[in-house]
């Protein structure tokens, strides 16, 4: 049996076992700590991720429980880790060119030559996500009040939202 952490909003909340059963593997994902909602679980890994399907209550928690075949996973490579999303959420997405995001010069500049950036689309919302180190100088300074520090995945980010006439707003 193998273990996998669950991840809702970039933080563990729960977690993914898979157990091996010859040609089919069965998933169970278990998500605590989290009110009424309507949640997908995602099966991410190094190549591509899937559906594995929608989160349903029991016993304080959100479970799912799936047999699938290695052949169905296969296009996974290997498997990273789970990701429960509300409904209609994006996943973050790695980004290699992050001036590109935006289309203003100002902000353009500002993200030029960072790396490790993540972007997720919320509607009309843009959130970046740039890595963040104490010890280095603080991502896109101008900013700073408009900055959330958090976690994704476990490591720690600087995420900045931008409405859809990219002005900057509270994430």
């Amino acid at each position: 049996m193998d273990k996998y952490p669950l991840y809702l909003d970039g933080r563990p909340v729960g977690e993914l076992t898979v157990t091996d059963s010859g040609m089919y593997a069965d998933y169970r994902a278990v998500c605590r700590g989290v009110g009424p909602a309507l949640l997908r679980a995602y099966l991410a890994g190094e190549r591509s991720e899937m559906l594995l399907g929608v989160l349903a209550p029991e016993g304080g928690t959100y479970t799912i429980r799936r047999r699938l075949s290695h052949r169905e996973t296969a296009n996974l490579g290997k498997l990273l880790r789970c990701e429960a999303r509300r409904e209609g959420e994006q996943p973050w997405e790695r980004v290699s060119a992050p001036e590109r995001l935006l289309s203003t010069p100002f902000f353009s500049r500002m993200m030029q030559g960072l790396s490790g950036v993540l972007f997720r689309q919320r509607g009309d919302r843009r959130l970046i996500a740039v890595p963040y180190d104490p010890a280095k100088p603080f991502p896109m300074t101008p900013l700073f009040c408009f900055a959330k520090i958090c976690q994704i995945e476990g490591v720690k980010y600087v995420v900045f939202a931008f409405d859809a006439r990219e002005t900057p707003i509270m994430p």
